[in-house]
């Protein structure tokens, strides 16, 4: 049997229940694990040990009182630091908030917090979210437990991470243009990022606030049923946040009946510079699907060639109009050299700001600047438009779409630092659906063979996500990709 920390939610869940096990248990395996593994992995930014295991104890007194919360009361789930939990550090890995301590909860942490989970540690990544590696991180890089020469991806790459290493049961990330998914794929787990709306963005650090939203890092698909069913929902502070009826995941993954379904497989997912052994994944994959009764249509999505563009002018213009509120004068990193009112300012913002960071906020002001605002960011805006009714087209005639997670496996550290536009790149098979606002997976479908974990996505309609679990899981109970695990 596996080790605990390598065990799903609903392991964990029977075992708390039939008293072979308690969450202070559970949480002390967890620190020791991450004691043992986490200084060659570099998940975590930031462990309180004495609060973690006060958690537990809570947990277990309600328990034992027969006041539990629910099916996630005592579970550890860690958090990407730009999530904000009161009294805890959010830094968004960067030198511009290292000291800042949040003083209040995200509205997906006051769920969970509901719930009785235990919110476990800071995760790394890249700064403000802006990478798709984790390198971009002030402090320290984090790397992919299947080969720490490799990335883990990013920017949710110390979530995926955790996950993977058994650091983490489960864990919280967030999805600008992919950072859930390419990093799920990189590390063999699930990264589920839902519709735009479903979880509340208060409390989250911004990036692009048309395109950023909560999502969720597991072993199974179940456990991120579970997980979505505590944090999605309505937040009247949060004026994007969708006011719909509750949705039960985890009952419609009880309550498939493995319809035939009809999925669609965009051309324009499986051009060049997709490596061979993801379309091999990839292939297996389809094959599998249409051995169950599914129909497989070949469909385009003519305009998802110019997302990558259009998304980084959209994402820029909105990260330099969010970033201007950390000027030095408030709550952020604040220059010792400034000798008046214009130098405070510059000086604390290129003193805290990184490389990358820097990069993004200067093409997002010219792309917003007089004279180029609608040759780069309304025409931007028009693209989107037509990629979203691409989507919209294509799911006339399919219920959801199969394509690679990403086109590589993890790549090593470092392999993109002399060109950002390669990185970029990485992103082509995620970013579409961000810009459409779309719900979306990634789940483990193969290894390469130097044993590095391939990822696949599913997307679905908007507020789909049901559909996409159901088809996931599915596969999933069909193989056993999710339970193989990193020799740390």
């Amino acid at each position: 049997m596996q080790p605990i920390y390598y065990r799903s939610i609903t392991e964990i869940r029977q075992a708390l229940d039939a008293g072979k096990l308690t969450s202070r248990q559970l949480m002390d395996v967890l620190i020791d694990r991450s004691e043992a593994v986490d200084d060659r992995i570099g998940a975590f930014l930031h462990r309180d040990f004495v609060d973690a295991r006060a958690q537990a104890d809570a947990a277990d007194a309600r328990r034992k009182s027969g006041k539990s919360l629910g099916p996630l009361d005592g579970i550890p789930v860690a958090i990407k630091d730009v999530l904000a939990v009161k009294g805890q550090p959010l830094t968004c890995a960067s030198r511009m908030l290292e000291d800042f301590i949040s003083p209040y909860d995200a509205g997906c942490i006051s769920r969970l917090k509901a719930q009785g989970c235990i919110l476990w540690g800071r995760l790394n990544m890249d700064e403000f979210a802006m990478g798709s590696a984790t390198e971009n991180s002030a402090f320290q890089k984090t790397r992919n437990p299947w080969d720490t020469d490799r990335t883990p991806g990013g920017s949710s790459g110390g979530s995926a991470a955790a996950v993977a290493a058994g650091e983490a049961i489960a864990a919280l990330g967030t999805d600008t243009g992919g950072s859930v998914r390419q990093p799920a794929a990189f590390c063999g787990i699930v990264g589920v990022k839902p519709t735009y709306g479903r979880i509340s963005r208060h409390g989250l650090v911004a990036y692009a606030s048309s395109l950023d939203q909560v999502g969720t890092c597991t072993r199974t698909i179940a456990d991120a049923a579970l997980l979505l069913d505590a944090i999605c929902g309505h937040d009247a502070l949060d004026s994007t946040s969708l006011d719909l009826p509750k949705t039960d995941f985890v009952a419609a993954l009880r309550e498939d009946q493995q319809q035939p379904r009809k999925i669609g497989i965009a051309r324009e997912f499986f051009g060049a510079g997709l490596d061979p052994e993801v379309k091999a994944c990839m292939d297996a994959a389809i094959r599998f699907y249409k051995s169950h009764g599914c129909e497989i249509l070949d469909i385009s999505l003519p305009n998802v060639s110019l997302a990558v563009p259009v998304y980084y002018l959209i994402a820029t213009a909105e990260a330099s109009s969010n970033l201007a509120r950390f000027d030095g004068v408030r709550y952020t990193h604040r220059s010792e050299s400034a000798n008046d009112a214009i130098n405070l300012f510059s000086k604390s913002r290129a003193e805290g700001f990184g490389a990358e960071v820097k990069r993004r906020i200067l093409l997002g002001t010219f792309v917003l600047s007089t004279g180029y605002y609608d040759a780069y960011y309304l025409r931007a805006q028009k693209i989107r438009t037509l990629i979203r009714q691409d989507f919209e087209q294509a799911f006339r005639k399919v219920d959801a779409i199969l394509s690679p997670a990403a086109p590589t496996p993890a790549f090593p550290i470092g392999a993109h630092k002399e060109d950002p536009l390669a990185l970029y790149l990485s992103d082509l098979h995620t970013i579409p659906v961000n810009l459409a606002g779309l719900p979306a997976l990634s789940l483990p479908c193969g290894f390469t063979d130097s044993g590095l974990p391939v990822g696949m996505q599913l997307i679905g309609k908007a507020l789909g996500e049901a559909g996409i679990l159901q088809l996931a899981q599915r596969f999933e109970s069909a193989h056993d990709f999710n339970r193989q695990t990193p020799s740390l």
